[in-house]
């Protein structure tokens, strides 16, 4: 019996997440078999861990028009466009109901823990491209599998690998020694354990952007009800007109919000700030733990750190297949210009699809948050319109994988991440105001079709 022909294998899509699930309902639509492999027992497995956490972007952003027509004859209807959900909201409400729709096109419990092509290691020329990938996967239950696929997209994003405390990208000393007075998550203080574990504590919160802003405020609401709650908010650089993002000139206007709420914070008492400060060692006092920087700068002791800096990318399944990725963000070349916090930190990235997203390898892409490597301000509807390309070109249809068209909001602020040791200059960038209105654009343009853009 013949082998079937790459062409009648599905496309392996890694990840029942938002952006994983949009890529099946398109592949479904275009009449291509998808299967969905998510390590997690349910949809929306990385989502439902922070359920607690309020999204900055309304229902009527972060559902797919896809996956909305798949939904549809099930009598599923978008809750408000204009409510903002939780993320135990958004898993409850929207992905779980995608992932039944999508019933047995998604394998729940296996981890994708080798992705190649079939016979070929990375160092192969011959036949390459065309022989299939072959998927490696472990079980639940402690078996493995390999499966075919005719393409691999992989969109298990980064949650799985948050970065570490140490202002060089490493775990600062002692980090890991201290584990179990550190988090790398947003504390769900509705959790009567997790409550009480920063209730009258001092607590340390490592980062700059909305996680640190969720946190803070959190522990603030913690602070009202009990007495001797304090958060110290540790900034690599220090204070400016940015550092509590867009305010009331974010287009995103909750996450503006969380800005000012984080704002509020300092200003009411509830936490205090250590600027410059870039943490080199975590020492242990007794039962408690003190922060030391690059220059001996020593902190008071604090009794639990919440570590929000970022996340990247698990590339570790994908060594033998040949990415073309940044050397600093991880993300793919021809996006990394348009993402990268050098040079800018606006949210606003022009609309971008299979060519942006294409390897050397050809039919595998790197979708979601995990095509923006270590950048942050992703937004859900970027990989919707990722996958959406992806897959038109998948079909054939290279008209349409080019026609991407998608205004994107922005944080009306703009500052290079790469001038935190110098917050006069900062400030500067983000007094000239160089986020432009949002680009429509077509993508592999280079350029967007508005000026003043980052």
């Amino acid at each position: 019996m013949n082998a079937p022909s790459t062409d009648q294998l599905p496309v392996v899509v890694i990840g029942a997440g938002p952006i994983g699930l949009a890529a099946a309902a398109h592949l479904a639509e275009r009449g291509i078999e998808p299967l969905v492999l998510e390590a997690g027992p349910s949809a929306g497995t990385a989502v439902r861990d922070w359920a607690h956490v309020r999204l900055f972007s309304p229902w009527s952003e972060i559902t797919a028009p896809a996956a909305e027509k798949l939904l549809a004859p099930t009598g599923w209807t978008r809750p408000d466009g204009s409510a903002y959900p939780t993320g135990g909201d958004w898993a409850e409400q929207y992905l779980q109901p995608l992932a039944d729709v999508l019933d047995e096109k998604i394998r729940y419990g296996a981890t994708a823990v080798g992705v190649a092509r079939a016979g070929r290691d990375r160092i192969v020329d011959s036949g390459r491209d065309e022989q299939p990938f072959t998927v490696h996967i472990a079980l639940a239950d402690g078996h493995e599998e390999r499966i075919s696929a005719r393409a691999v997209i992989d969109a298990s994003g980064t949650w799985s690998t948050p970065s570490p405390m140490g202002a060089d990208g490493l775990p600062a000393l002692g980090e890991k020694s201290a584990a179990g007075h550190i988090s790398y998550r947003v504390p769900d203080l509705g959790d009567p354990a997790v409550r009480a574990r920063y209730a009258g504590k001092r607590t340390a919160v490592v980062g700059s952007g909305a996680s640190a802003f969720t946190a803070l405020a959190h522990l603030a609401d913690l602070a009202e009800d009990e007495p001797g709650t304090h958060a110290v908010w540790i900034l690599r650089r220090g204070i400016t007109g940015s550092t509590f993002g867009g305010g009331e000139a974010d287009q995103l206007p909750a996450r503006g919000a969380l800005g000012l709420r984080a704002k509020a914070a300092v200003e009411a008492g509830h936490a205090s700030t250590a600027t410059g400060f870039r943490t080199q060692a975590v020492e242990r006092d007794g039962d408690r733990l003190v922060l030391v920087d690059e220059n001996g700068r020593r902190l008071d002791p604090v009794d639990e750190v919440i570590v929000l800096t970022g996340f990247r990318p698990d590339l570790s399944f994908l060594s033998e297949i040949r990415l073309g990725l940044d050397e600093r963000l991880q993300a793919p070349t021809a996006l990394a210009p348009l993402i990268d916090p050098n040079v800018h930190s606006c949210s606003t990235v022009y609309p971008h699809g299979v060519n942006e997203l294409s390897h050397p390898e050809q039919g595998v892409y790197l979708v979601g948050m995990k095509s923006y490597g270590r950048a942050p301000t992703f937004l859900a509807m970027t990989g919707y319109e990722q996958v959406r390309s992806i897959t038109a070109a998948l079909a054939g249809d290279r008209e349409a994988a080019e026609r991407v068209e998608l205004p994107l909001p922005e944080t009306g602020v703009c500052g290079g991440a790469g001038l935190f040791d110098e917050p006069e200059a900062a400030q500067a960038g983000q007094d000239g105001g160089c986020c432009g209105a949002p680009a429509t654009v077509q993508i592999g343009t280079g350029a967007p079709a508005s000026s003043g853009g980052c």
